[in-house]
This record gives C-alpha cells, sequence and structure tokens, in this order.
C-alpha cells in the first residue's frame, strides 16, 4: 500500500490506475491512501484528489481517502489518533518545515539593534535542531546613499550574519549569501531617507 500524507495549501494529486477497496476505521487496505494533516502553525489547508472519472477535496484535518483502479475515490473515517498512532514513525520524521527571520540594524552601523539580538538566539535555536539546514543570507539597505555602494554594504550585512552562524558550528557550505541594495525596501521611500526598518538581513532556513 502506498500512503501520502499531506499538508499545505490546495494542490492538485493526479492519480492513475490505483487499487484501493472502499474501507472504514484504522485497518484500512489499499494501494494509495491521502490523509491530509493539520498545518502546525494552525492555518487552513486543503488537496484534491483527482482522477480522470471525478475529484474529492479533502479540508479538515485527519481526513482521508482510497483511491481504486476505476478512478473512484472512495472516503474514510479518520481522526487524528488514528492517524498519529498508524504514522507516528512517519510523522515524526517529517522535516522541519522553512522558516524566515528578519534581522535589523542599528542606524549607520552594522550592528543587530537589541531586539534583533534576541531574534538571532531564536536562529541559532532553530539551526541546531535542524539536521542539515540550507539557509539564505539577503542583506537589505534603506535608501539613503549611493545605489551601488549599498549593493556593496547590504552584500556586507549579509556575510556579517553568516560568520556570526558559521562560529556557532554551522558549516560553511551550508549558506548562500546575496544583497539585494536598496532594490527591495521593506518600507518604501523616496530616494535618500534613511528608513531604519529598510536595514535588514533575511536569513530563510528550510
Amino acid at each position: 500500500m502506498i500512503h501520502k500524507l499531506l499538508t499545505g495549501k490546495v494542490t492538485t494529486a493526479s492519480l492513475l490506475t490505483l487499487l484501493a477497496v472502499q474501507v472504514s476505521g484504522c485497518a484500512t487496505e489499499g494501494r494509495e491512501r491521502i490523509t491530509l494533516l493539520p498545518n502546525k502553525d494552525g492555518t487552513a489547508s486543503a488537496v484534491v484528489v483527482k482522477t480522470d472519472k471525478t475529484e474529492q477535496i479533502l479540508d479538515k484535518p485527519f481526513s482521508s481517502v482510497n483511491v481504486d483502479a476505476k478512478g473512484d475515490i472512495y472516503r474514510l473515517r479518520r481522526n487524528a489518533r488514528c492517524v498519529n498512532v498508524r504514522y507516528s514513525a512517519v510523522i515524526a520524521a517529517q522535516p522541519k518545515r522553512p522558516k524566515s527571520y528578519l534581522l535589523y540594524f542599528t542606524p549607520k552601523t552594522v550592528e543587530l539593534n537589541p531586539d534583533s539580538k534576541l531574534v538571532l538566539k531564536q536562529i541559532k535555536t532553530d539551526l541546531k535542531s535542524r539536521a542539515a539546514p540550507e539557509i539564505r543570507a539577503i542583506g537589505h539597505t534603506s535608501a539613503l546613499g549611493d545605489a551601488q555602494e549599498n549593493e556593496i554594504l547590504s552584500l556586507e550585512l549579509a556575510e556579517k550574519m553568516r560568520l556570526v552562524l558559521v562560529a556557532e558550528g554551522i558549516p560553511e557550505d551550508r549558506f548562500t549569501v546575496v544583497g539585494h541594495g536598496e532594490r527591495e525596501l521593506l518600507i518604501p521611500t523616496p530616494d535618500g531617507v534613511d528608513e531604519p526598518r529598510n536595514s535588514r538581513v533575511e536569513i530563510n532556513i528550510r
């Protein structure tokens, strides 16, 4: 039997030449089963299960279907206890979700402001909980100063954060570092305005 545990936004799964039977409860049998897991952050999610003959939407946590060789889709009775018991090992082995953090700097410096120093601690904790994280550090600046110089400064900001995290034991080859200068202002301003929230580094972890 093939089992699929799905989370996330609405997607479509096309399923062909599959063998299943209509059953219910925990002891279901079949060749293909799709079960929708709840998002960890509590947001709504759904998946469209579609064959050449029909389709059904799974939009409730732990809702589940089987699909047979004729393309018919059968609803199953599932609940949180049933799914968690049957697939506990699979659920535990799921990779952590990607996460993004924003780090802000004291104006006219490359030093993190006090609040961002606390965020940096969260990043370090997050990275230690992931077996093989991939980290992308993206530097940004305000619209103050020369655009070309801001390109260089944004890369320096991102590189500084990379060095801080490498010092914590994160392998260098897990990082991608880029600078976007003033091209992606978080707070739109006219040219020449030094908006502190635009001087930042975005850390994306997956």
